[in-house]
């Protein structure tokens, strides 16, 4: 893997950057489309290449359930199976293995956990989760960590910092022991954690950069904590981490949160909104966002977004979307989540090039000044 700085915006943090992986560059700030079982719901891969998407994220968790590691390495990888020759960016499945509170069971090995599709009992260490993410494949490896609930006490943070530094130590010696499976090289990123809490959260940064892995993820964020106290870590973060090295926020989020993390030096996100949002009929807009089952877009002929130069909206109206939304047919929730990712990917890429030109903080301000939420109203 190689990261090299393109730019830095003269009055933020906001950085463009090229990240250089085995199946490809990705250029940022990149946004990532989210395929956690080897598909991003409702789009195909054909019209992911389409609208541009340079990454994509899967989950080792639900992808070491089904379709299993066997069936992942008779494949030849991840790539193979599922029809994808860009860079491919898997989580280690720790968030998903603990937000199962009531199936598994942490320790200092790592957790043992109960299947959520037929009970059956797991245990993920770091090194396993290393190894399951070799037979998987991905270009860009995470390790496995302990993400606590944001209300979490103090010294539960803090427990659970602890073991994640010493997971991250266990999961890069057990990744250096290893070798790549398919013929292409892969890396392997840290997470850093520690709630809002600023001691634990600088801690986390400053001991995983003092490892020296090739990025890093910013975790523990997004599950229920104020904006300002998320906008507070991420500035907290940008000056422990390595400037030289790319930074990802896990599972971030709103357009108006992707912006001010940019804002603040992050360049990788990833997001179920726009697909889970485009399946309820939500659509993202650059004056806001609109929710297309309302009575309101019954007899509304614009596209989604007048002047976007997406499919969705050379194609097809509100009305129609409506339409579609309104009697089940599934083409309209797959409309709705491929014009959503064309938008996020849109959001990062037009970000990138404010970036590069200058022009970043007014473009980011005026956007979000434009940027209106659609107030509910029937949907008769």
């Amino acid at each position: 893997m190689r990261f090299e700085l393109q730019a830095k915006d003269s009055q933020t943090r906001a950085r463009a950057g090229r990240l250089v992986l085995a199946h490809g560059e990705v250029l940022t700030p990149v946004f990532m489309p989210v395929g956690t079982r080897g598909s991003v719901k409702a789009i195909e891969q054909r019209e992911l290449l389409e609208i541009g998407a340079q990454i994509i994220l899967g989950n080792a968790y639900h992808l070491y359930l089904r379709p299993g590691t066997e069936i992942l390495f008779e494949a030849g990888g991840l790539h193979k199976f599922i029809g994808w020759s860009r860079p491919i960016l898997t989580d280690s499945g720790g968030y998903q293995v603990f937000s199962l509170s009531d199936l598994r069971e942490i320790s200092e090995d790592g957790v043992a956990f109960k299947s959520h599709l037929d009970g059956s009992k797991h245990f993920f260490t770091p090194e396993s989760v290393v190894e399951t993410q070799r037979l998987i494949g991905s270009d860009i490896m995470m390790v496995l960590d302990e993400c606590p609930p944001h209300d979490a006490p103090l010294d539960y943070l803090e427990k659970s910092h602890r073991l994640t530094l010493r997971w991250a130590e266990r999961s890069k010696i057990h990744f250096e022991k290893t070798s790549a499976l398919y013929g292409y090289e892969q890396t392997l990123f840290a997470i850093t954690q520690g709630g809002t809490n600023e001691r634990l959260r600088a801690e986390s940064s400053q001991c995983l950069a003092e490892m020296d892995f090739e990025g890093y993820a910013i975790g523990g964020l997004a599950v229920g904590e104020p904006a300002e106290a998320m906008y507070r870590m991420l500035e907290l973060s940008d000056a422990h981490l390595p400037e030289n090295k790319p930074r990802y926020l896990m599972g971030v989020g709103t357009p108006e949160n992707i912006l001010n993390a940019i804002e603040r030096g992050v360049d990788m996100f990833d997001c179920v909104m726009p697909t889970r949002e485009g399946r309820n009929g939500r659509v993202y807009a650059r004056m806001g966002t609109l929710n297309l089952r309302s009575a309101r877009y019954a007899r509304d002929f614009r596209p989604i977004d007048e002047g976007f130069d997406n499919y969705v909206c050379r194609a097809f109206s509100r009305a129609y979307i409506r339409h579609l939304l309104n009697v089940n047919e599934i083409l309209g929730l797959q409309l709705c989540s491929l014009h959503n990712v064309s938008f996020y990917l849109w959001l990062t890429r037009t970000a990138r090039e404010k970036i590069l030109s200058g022009e970043f903080k007014a473009w980011k301000e005026e956007f979000l000044a434009n940027f209106k939420t659609d107030k509910p109203e029937s949907v008769v």
